[in-house]
Order: C-alpha cells, then sequence, then structure tokens
C-alpha cells in the first residue's frame, strides 16, 4: 500500500453488472463474454479487488442471474451480493444501500463499470490519491482530443463544440458513500436518470474533480471492444 494514502476513511467498490448489454448482439449479458480464458466481470472484479486500499466490493446483478454464481471470485476481499433495478442508477443505488449495512456515510465509494475489464491499479491509486482530501468526489476521465461536432436528429452538422475543457467521463467515479447516495435518491425523486454518479454528484450542489486516467480503460460495448480488451489486457502484462 503506498504509505502516503490517508488510511482514516475505508474504500469500497461497487460494480454494477446487471445489464443485459443488447448492442452487443450476444446470447449471454456482455459482462459474462469471455476474454482470454476470463469473463469480462471475473477481469474487472479481480482488478478492483486485489487493489491493496479496497476494503470489499459490492456486485449487483440482475433478479434471475444464473452466471455469477459460476464465477471464480476473488479470495482476498469481502465480495457482497445486491439486486439490481430497472436502470443503472437504481441497480447503483441499491448497491450503495447493501453497503451502508458495512460501510460509515463518509466512507468512500468507487463506482465502476462491469464492462470495463482493463482499469489500471495505477490508476485507481491514482484516483484515490487525487481525492482522498475532497470534500465530494471526482471521476476518471480523458480530455476530448477530437474535434467535437453537434448534429440534429437528422445527423446534420449543426455546431462545432469548442474542446476546451471537455473531458469524456470514465469509471471508477468516486464520492463519499453518504454524499452520493443521498445525491441518488435525490435525483430519482425527481424523475431524473442520471447516467452517471458524477451527474448525480453535480445536480445536488457539488463539483467533481477530474482525474486523468489511461485510454486503454475502455468499455465494452460493441464485439470489436473485446478485440481491443484483448490487446489491452495482452500489453499491460507485458510492461
Amino acid at each position: 500500500m503506498p504509505s502516503h494514502l490517508s488510511t482514516h476513511s475505508r474504500y469500497w467498490a461497487v460494480i454494477p453488472a446487471a445489464g443485459v448489454g443488447s448492442r452487443m448482439g450476444a446470447a449471454v449479458p456482455k459482462q459474462y463474454l469471455m476474454l482470454s480464458g476470463k469473463t469480462v466481470l471475473e477481469h474487472t472484479l479481480s482488478r478492483i479487488a486485489r487493489h491493496p486500499l479496497i476494503h470489499g466490493v459490492v456486485v449487483v446483478i440482475a433478479p434471475g442471474d444464473e452466471f455469477f454464481q459460476r464465477l471464480n471470485l476473488p479470495r482476498q476481499k469481502n465480495v457482497l451480493l445486491s439486486l439490481g433495478g430497472a436502470e443503472r442508477c437504481h441497480s447503483v443505488l441499491n448497491g450503495l444501500n447493501t453497503l451502508a449495512e458495512h460501510a460509515a456515510d463518509d466512507d468512500w465509494v468507487l463506482v465502476h463499470d462491469a464492462a470495463r475489464p482493463c482499469i489500471r491499479a495505477e490508476d485507481i491509486t491514482r484516483l484515490i490519491e487525487a481525492l482522498r482530501d475532497h470534500p465530494a468526489g471526482g471521476l476518471l476521465g480523458l480530455p476530448v482530443a477530437d474535434t467535437m461536432k453537434r448534429s440534429d436528429r437528422e445527423g446534420n452538422v449543426i455546431a462545432t463544440v469548442e474542446r476546451e475543457g471537455l473531458w469524456r467521463a470514465l469509471t471508477p467515479q468516486m464520492f463519499r458513500l453518504g454524499v452520493l447516495r443521498d445525491a441518488l435518491e435525490a435525483a430519482l425523486s425527481q424523475g431524473v436518470l442520471v447516467t452517471d454518479e458524477a451527474q448525480a454528484v453535480e445536480a445536488a450542489g457539488h463539483a467533481p474533480r477530474m482525474v486523468e486516467g489511461h485510454g486503454d480503460n475502455i468499455k465494452i460495448t460493441r464485439p470489436q471492444d473485446l478485440v481491443l480488451a484483448q490487446l489491452y489486457l495482452q500489453q499491460q502484462e507485458c510492461a
């Protein structure tokens, strides 16, 4: 464990893994597709659970999930289960409510996509180090490098968007348990289905901090992403 990092608050992870991954067009949810001899979720869970600062992990699975019990789970950390909801934000909130039985409101929670199996330990450490004294938290991201266009519904370009200050939001996204739970509850009570945790925290009046991560922390969404993820895993093993 890096000696300069504070251990006063504990760090936990929540992995929402209740989605069906319809864009993959596969017979099983994308988190259970095979990647370099293991399922995508096994890679992801192993990367998160083996980090020395992560105290425990909550995995949120779909009701009736027939695949999770077959996985080879990490033995070095507590792995708790929670059931997912209608949307990702519901699933994350369910996971936080499960975690609240074991963690304090000022403990940190790292929410990480199940379909991001290439997350680097150094990025997790960088996120924790950058945010450990922050009042709310923040997230990994990448500054936008491409020219950004805005189009209408027919695909016609209507504006070129200034990319200065624009980021691609990645995960993990790390927030205090109490702050994030309250923010998600508030958003849902207003009928807002946030697409990531930071959006809920922003709406609650906080200013999450962006922390730059690596570009190989990709989210598997389409079949070609599996090939790219396999390449990244191989490169990381050789580094």
